[in-house]
């Protein structure tokens, strides 16, 4: 007797409260969206090591090497399940994964990958909310999408990768 009555009346009232008073009332609007994760970008010192390691250790399907000059890098993608994983390897001296495997010898997470169903509305968004992206331009990713990377300070120490969708 003493607290169903309670939780129904509780329950009423809840239900009852006029739609003017929406929880989502105060939440801005994007002219874009995030979508799926991508992948995960693994720098590693020995491509073909990494490859043997997920194709004939753990039985992934993995792509050929594909040189991206443009980003200074080899890409490898492992395909999982419901994502995938990007082997980064350097291409060329001033490739940012030569610094990244300088500072880690054994290699490790570069980065994230996450889609977007507008990336240039995503820049403009994001430039207002003051997070540095690291082009003036999308590049063409190893996807052949556009892409663009945000500032690792300004996401909590990730690098993150947005691609078109």
């Amino acid at each position: 007797s003493g607290l169903l009555p309670k939780l129904q009346t509780s329950a009423f009232t809840i239900r009852t409260r006029p739609s003017s008073h929406s929880f989502s009332h105060n939440i801005p609007s994007c002219l874009w969206k995030l979508g799926r994760l991508n992948h995960v970008a693994i720098a590693v010192p020995d491509l073909e090591k990494a490859q043997s390691m997920y194709k004939d250790v753990l039985g992934a399907q993995v792509s050929e090497t594909v040189a991206l000059p443009e980003h200074g890098v080899y890409t490898v993608f492992v395909e999982l399940g419901n994502t995938k994983l990007e082997l980064l390897h350097p291409l060329g001296e001033k490739s940012p994964i030569a610094s990244f495997l300088q500072k880690n010898k054994t290699g490790g997470m570069h980065h994230i990958c996450i889609e977007v169903d507008d990336i240039n509305a995503a820049m403009t968004e994001l430039k207002k909310k003051k997070i540095r992206i690291l082009s003036e331009e999308p590049k063409i990713g190893a996807h052949g999408k556009p892409v663009i990377f945000l500032h690792p300070k300004d996401c909590h120490g990730v690098l993150v990768e947005l691609e078109q969708a």
